[in-house]
């Protein structure tokens, strides 16, 4: 797969498809940035920015509870 667009792809399409690689890849997003030469720092930004974040226990980017 070809990421190169990675920092001006439809946000929901990127998600969709990090989460899908890393589910069906079994790699850690370290593993997962290294593999398909993604600066780890650039994609979690980007992510980050529309409310996604990397859970690491869950190995996908979800959005945050934001209930009190």
């Amino acid at each position: 797969m070809n990421f190169s667009q990675y920092l001006t792809m439809d946000i929901n399409m990127l998600l969709s498809i990090v989460n899908m690689k890393l589910r069906d890849e079994g790699e850690q997003l370290d593993d997962f940035c290294q593999r398909y030469e993604l600066d780890k720092t650039q994609l979690e930004l980007r992510l980050n920015n529309h409310g996604w974040f990397y859970q690491s226990s869950r190995n996908q980017f979800s959005q945050t509870d934001q209930r009190t």
